[in-house]
């Protein structure tokens, strides 16, 4: 049997369940998961290997439009991934318009790749407004073929790989077959952090921090990270740390765990917030923090 290789890109609007679907489909979490728009940032690429086929799956940022040049360099990586997909999986849900995303729907129909619509949250509605939604979507992407799942619950996930191997191309592995991702653990540490980020302060602040993972250094018994946690104004610099501490000290705990359970050691952290004035709109900051 000749082996199947090719590149399955999850695109979609933020929010929709694009990182949950990523990490059920790969088997490991690769994309940090939270309620808040913009939480992937990159490109994150997860592979799975047969010996028979090897899929290389691609997160990638929710579909927004730009206030900064960040978002423009987010959405690089969405035209990327559409220009280089062998499959396209498009996640939406049962309470997004499509009419709101026409211009991003045109391209798509506009492209020779097959492309299988995710209906995802499908656990929150009934039969009926789900099948009036697949016909509305249909009508948007007539050359999609619609699946609605529930990748929160993994409700017909296991639809999607065989659909996907019918469509993947002959080729050989893209990557080595022990290879789970093109990311490096920094990267995942910094993610962590930055999870945490999300979910512990408020309004701007967290889209306006970067984390960079200065020292990574690995022991028999314990890996030492030291990890800066950058802001864009100086304001910010003390929302992170909080009254007395209380706030970072909170985030290095959070942050600490997580990482430990990613990696399977004990862990040393050491977070510190400095001021990258405005890093969002200065394209030099941006490719240094790999935008």
């Amino acid at each position: 049997m000749s082996h199947k290789s090719g590149f399955v890109n999850i695109i979609g609007s933020p929010n929709v369940g694009k990182s949950t679907l990523m990490n059920q489909l790969v088997g490991e979490k690769l994309s940090i998961i939270t309620s808040k728009m913009q939480t992937t940032r990159h490109r994150i690429m997860g592979m799975v290997n047969d010996k028979d086929y090897q899929i290389v799956f691609s997160d990638t940022p929710g579909i927004i439009d730009p206030a900064y040049r960040l978002h423009e360099n987010m959405m690089k990586f969405v035209s990327e991934a559409l220009k280089d997909a062998d499959v396209i999986l498009m996640v939406t849900d049962i309470y997004e318009d499509p009419e709101k995303m026409q211009d991003r729907l045109d391209q798509i129909n506009q492209l020779n790749v097959p492309t299988l619509l995710l209906l995802n949250k499908m656990d929150l509605s009934n039969q009926k407004s789900v099948e009036i939604m697949v016909d509305l979507w249909k009508s948007k992407l007539p050359k999609s073929q619609i699946l609605p799942i529930s990748a929160l619950h993994n409700m017909s996930i296991q639809f999607i790989l065989p659909k996907i191997l019918e469509w993947l191309p002959e080729n050989p592995p893209y990557f080595d077959k022990d290879q789970l991702t093109n990311k490096n653990m920094r990267f995942f540490v910094s993610e962590i952090v930055r999870e945490k980020i999300l979910m512990i302060y408020q309004k701007e602040v967290p889209y306006s921090c970067e984390v960079t993972v200065e020292e990574y250094k690995e022991d028999d018994k314990i890996v030492r990270i030291r990890a800066n946690i950058m802001v864009s104004r100086t304001s910010q610099k003390s929302i992170v740390i909080g009254h007395q501490g209380k706030k970072i000290k909170k985030l290095g705990i959070e942050s600490r765990i997580d990482i430990e359970s990613f990696i399977g050691k004990k862990v040393h952290l050491e977070l510190f917030v400095k001021v990258d004035k405005d890093w969002r709109d200065k394209e030099g900051k941006l490719k240094k923090y790999g935008y």
